[in-house]
């Protein structure tokens, strides 16, 4: 059991592996695509090159769907670079050596800081995405289906937790985000997320975030525009614990 992207997931499921998702993570996408200094307008990314993790990412979707959105034409009007991780890709953006970047938070407030301005926030184009989730393999699922009960339970309690215990949220996101970053940043990181498009509380894969990962994948992936959003999910267990009312009595305690 892991914590997947969509992309990453599709195209696996798609190159042959039995890989699905369990439960939601997030639906939606809180990036922006944030310039180098004085680039703060589409114009300004022509001919230039835009930063993601690396090829059929999540980033690489979502800096083609953004490019589009303003109006430019990726691998015409803008280069995509593969660059790594947040951190590299907001040093990246810092120093000038890409023309713009797909950051997340915090990468993307540490800039802002900085100086930096935001071409395009992927967060205010509405777009449905199953951007990450917990996903197995359905023969995993099939040996050994108490530890993928225990673990969507799990997984729902921890979601429960970033909704309502501020500070051990920050302190956690503190931890892992390294000493770098500042309280501010840290609260910003968490109220980014707490929306029912982002983060949604019953956990729920969504079939219309995988249709959109699947429209993308399509583009360069000719058998990805037959395949179906049900094919990459098995909803067994989290239906199981919405059925329940396990996820409504954690929202109802005090």
């Amino acid at each position: 059991i892991t914590q997947v992207s969509g992309p990453g997931l599709v195209n696996s499921a798609l190159a042959g592996s039995d890989a699905v998702f369990i439960a939601a993570g997030m639906t939606s996408l809180n990036y922006v695509l944030m310039g180098k200094a004085g680039v703060k307008t589409s114009e300004q990314l022509k001919g230039g090159t835009v930063a993601i993790s690396r090829f059929g990412s999540a980033t690489d979707s979502i800096a083609r769907f953004a490019l589009r959105k303003i109006g430019l034409t990726p691998g015409k009007d803008v280069t995509l670079v593969q660059v790594g991780s947040g951190p590299d890709r907001l040093a990246a953006v810092l120093t000038g050596r890409v023309t713009a970047a797909v950051i997340n938070p915090p990468s993307n407030f540490i800039g802002e800081k900085k100086g930096l301005a935001v071409v395009a926030d992927v967060a205010q184009m509405g777009l449905v995405f199953q951007h990450t989730g917990a996903a197995t393999t359905r023969r995993f699922i099939s040996e050994h289906p108490d530890t993928v009960r225990r673990y969507i339970k799990s997984h729902v309690e921890a979601v429960h937790r970033i909704w309502t215990d501020k500070e051990a949220t920050v302190r956690t996101l503190g931890k892992y985000m390294g000493s770098g970053v500042d309280r501010e940043i840290l609260e910003k990181s968490r109220e980014n997320i707490l929306t029912e498009a982002l983060l949604p509380k019953k956990q729920i894969p969504s079939l219309e975030g995988l249709k959109t990962v699947l429209g993308d994948i399509g583009e360069r992936l000719p058998r990805a525009k037959t395949a179906k959003p049900e094919q990459f999910v098995d909803f067994t267990f989290i239906r199981e614990l919405e059925q329940s009312g396990f996820i409504d009595g954690l929202y109802k305690k005090k």
